[in-house]
């Protein structure tokens, strides 16, 4: 019994970490040459999303919430990035 409960067990853990990873996607490491957003402040001010090439100057607007160029650029971004296969599915 110790040893079917054992396996019950693991089979329900594995299930938990399949919906996990599928949940979770693809993951990229942050490391040097992943970044999202680079923050330029010194000797002039640039913010710049790698993923979107959008960019600001007015780097204190930005450090003090006012995103909301970055989310725009990021939402046309990712409706032009996804595939009619993706999107059936909304």
């Amino acid at each position: 019994m110790r040893v079917l409960a054992s396996r019950v067990a693991e089979y329900y853990r594995r299930q938990e970490e399949q919906k996990l990873r599928a949940l979770k996607g693809e993951t990229i490491p942050a490391e040097w040459g992943h970044q999202i957003r680079s923050y330029i402040l010194q000797p002039y001010t640039l913010v710049k999303d790698h993923r979107t090439d959008y960019e600001t100057g007015n780097v204190q607007a930005v450090l003090d919430g006012e995103i909301d160029g970055f989310i725009e650029a990021y939402l046309k971004w990712n409706a032009t990035k996804r595939t009619p296969v993706e999107t059936s599915g909304m």
